[in-house]
Formats: C-alpha cells, sequence, structure tokens
C-alpha cells in the first residue's frame, strides 16, 4: 500500500474564518473548543478505502436544508493524486444526505493556497420521506478516498492554483 498522503488541522485563525462565515455570532472560547476537539480523519478498518471526516460541531437537518461545514483539516499528498470527497454511504442512504457539488475534488496543489486548503463540504438533507438528520459533534459525515489519476501527452497546464471552489476557472 503506497503512502501518499497526510492529514493536518488548518491554523486556528483559518478556522475561526470558516465558522464566522457559517455561525455570524459565536462566543470566541466555543470557537477554540471546536477548533481544539477537530478529530483528523482517518479509516475505520484495514480495508476501508476512504477516511471518516467528522463534524466540528453538532447540527440537526430537516428535509430540504443545508449546512456549510468547515472541517477545520487539510491534506497534503503527493502529485498525481486526488482527494475525492463522498458523504457516507450510511447517511446518503438512510437520509439522502448529499454533498451539494456531489463529489467534492480536492487537487494535490490545494494544501498551498491562501485559505491553507481548508476543507469544506456543503450538504443537503435530501430527504423525500420527510426524515430530519441529526448528527452529533464529533460524528462521520464524510469519507475522502485518495486516487491516482494521469494526463493526456499533450497536456500543458502551467497555471498556479489560489483559492478554493472555482478557483481555477476565474
Amino acid at each position: 500500500m503506497q503512502r501518499i498522503a497526510q492529514f493536518f488541522k488548518v491554523s486556528y485563525e483559518e478556522f475561526e474564518k470558516g465558522i464566522k462565515d457559517v455561525f455570524t455570532v459565536m462566543p470566541e472560547k466555543e470557537i477554540e473548543e471546536l477548533y481544539m476537539d477537530i478529530k483528523l480523519p482517518k479509516r475505520a478498518t484495514t480495508g476501508s478505502a476512504g477516511y471518516d471526516f467528522y463534524t466540528p460541531f453538532g447540527f440537526t437537518l430537516k428535509p430540504g436544508e443545508t449546512i456549510k461545514i468547515p472541517t477545520g483539516i487539510r491534506a497534503k499528498m503527493d502529485e498525481n493524486w486526488v482527494l475525492k470527497l463522498y458523504p457516507r454511504s450510511g447517511l446518503g442512504f438512510k437520509f439522502r444526505l448529499q454533498l451539494n457539488n456531489t463529489v467534492g475534488i480536492i487537487d494535490s496543489d490545494y494544501y498551498n493556497s491562501d485559505n491553507e486548503g481548508h476543507i469544506f463540504a456543503k450538504i443537503t438533507n435530501d430527504s423525500n420521506e420527510e426524515k430530519v438528520v441529526s448528527l452529533e459533534k464529533g460524528a462521520g459525515f464524510m469519507q475522502g478516498i485518495f486516487l491516482e489519476y494521469g494526463i493526456t501527452v499533450d497536456d500543458e497546464a502551467d497555471g498556479v492554483r489560489n483559492g478554493g471552489f472555482g478557483s481555477t476557472g476565474k
């Protein structure tokens, strides 16, 4: 098995920006506690392909509701690898919990962005059965799988990433 990546926390300042974007009013002490309790993603078993990501705070989503989650996590990986993010399969099966961009793509050069490569997730409870999703702080909600990729023989990309969602399409 190749070892090609490592997870880290983003800085406190970067996490604080992300939290304040979601919760406009939150006491500093509470943000500090959330930051201290961030759990790095990990696999549940030796046969697991996915690394579980954990929510830094508890939340409840009624059908049709959406929430943005600053994970406080960044991923450093070798070139020619990508981290693909999906909802945890049990949450998708039971509640139709979905990532708003369907599959999150974290490129290897995202780690060095201005936002420190901070991984965010925006999820929606797409239940058509009126099921409410409630997750406690520290619950697994998303999984990430590292995959190797190739490029075309005539590829001439020379751009440099600086930002997150949609930054390479500007």
